[in-house]
């Protein structure tokens, strides 16, 4: 029996032993051990299940299952934080964001332009991901700042509804694109533009594809649960390195998007960019596509104002990020210096998250 079995099971009774209880430094350490085991067991199963399905289905599932340990930390920890967590997720979401575009973009770019000299994908499917990630992101972080029915960086009910069935609509239109419509947009490329016959081992049979969905399903309950048991602690740890607060945003989508790198990385290293940039485009259209309608959903029974509006700092980062994806994703093949200038701007977003 692999360790990628057991952990999710050992997660689920580490979650039991810990839930509801104060917690001393060494049970912190241990169930913050659980939780990046569990991590790492997660991308494993997604992985098989991927696998067995194919791209680009495969990055699908990786990207909504990552999702919804997002949604769940946002509102576990809005529900439990009263009115100062009312730009929780706002910043998750917009961390999420960068740390995709920017950062799993920007390490998959590296890792394959070191490799291979020049990485190949589609820009038609590679396009279409980023424009519908910018039109999100405008329509359900940047337009709150400029609305004037309500004060603050915050839309009124109306808006709201708005921003949450549009966000769910175009969602759902972009995975129809991808899976359906137009699949082979989203499918590795070679040098040629020809799309690439499948390079990998025999797919895992039914059974073995059905266990790894059952614990990729539990590895995500104890991922949710024990990220539930350590936020404590990290809030602790953001204040007492004299962080703002927003960066708990920060540390919750760098924790939930780890599998989303680690599988992006392992895409690039065999000359599969076009699967990096579904799982980074991908899950930047998820964590806005899925997130802002279940926090407008939730907001009806969370106590304190919901705060969407960006400020004019990372509207610039953002607006930034775009533009250099457009010129990243348009030419259809990359080099180490796209990768660098995307690491460029993590980097930027990151000292700024720090020291405003």
């Amino acid at each position: 029996m692999s360790w990628t079995t057991v952990m999710p099971v050992l997660a689920i009774v580490v979650l039991a032993l810990s839930w509801g209880r104060d917690l001393g430094p060494v049970p912190v350490i241990v169930v913050a051990l659980a939780l990046g085991g569990t991590v790492l067991a997660a991308v494993h199963h997604a992985e098989v299940v991927a696998h067995r399905v194919g791209e680009p289905f495969g990055s699908l599932v990786l990207a909504i299952a990552v999702t919804v340990i997002e949604v769940a930390l946002i509102v576990t920890m809005m529900s439990s934080g009263g009115p100062e967590a009312g730009t929780l997720a706002r910043d998750t979401v917009f961390a999420a964001v960068m740390i995709t575009m920017n950062g799993i973009a920007g390490i998959s770019l590296m890792v394959g332009a070191r490799r291979y000299g020049e990485t190949h994908f589609n820009p038609e499917g590679s396009g279409g991901a980023l424009a519908t990630v910018a039109t999100l992101a405008s329509v359900s972080l940047v337009l709150p700042t400029f609305t004037t029915s309500t004060p603050g960086p915050a839309f009124n009910g109306t808006q709201l509804t708005f921003a949450a069935v549009a966000s769910l609509l175009l969602y759902g239109l972009f995975v129809l694109t991808q899976t359906v419509r137009h699949r082979d947009f989203f499918l590795p490329v070679d040098s040629e533009g020809s799309v690439k016959e499948e390079e990998h081992a025999e797919p895992p049979t039914g059974k073995a594809a059905l266990t790894s969905l059952g614990l990729l399903l539990v590895a995500l309950v104890a991922v949710v649960g024990l990220a539930k048991v350590e936020s404590p602690a990290i809030e602790a740890g953001v204040s007492a390195a004299g962080f703002p607060q927003s960066f708990v945003g920060v540390v919750i989508a760098m924790l939930v998007l780890l599998p989303e790198t680690l599988a992006a990385t392992r895409a690039a290293r065999r000359d599969r960019m076009q699967t990096s940039l579904n799982l980074a485009y991908g899950s930047a259209i998820a964590s806005i596509g899925l997130t802002i309608p279940t926090i407008a959903l939730a907001s009806i029974w969370l106590d304190g104002p919901l705060l969407l509006g960006l400020g004019a700092t990372h509207i610039v980062l953002l607006a930034l990020t775009i533009a250099v994806s457009v010129l990243t994703v348009v030419p259809g093949r990359a080099t180490r210096l796209q990768g660098g200038v995307h690491l460029v701007l993590l980097a930027s977003f990151l000292v700024l998250a720090v020291n405003p």
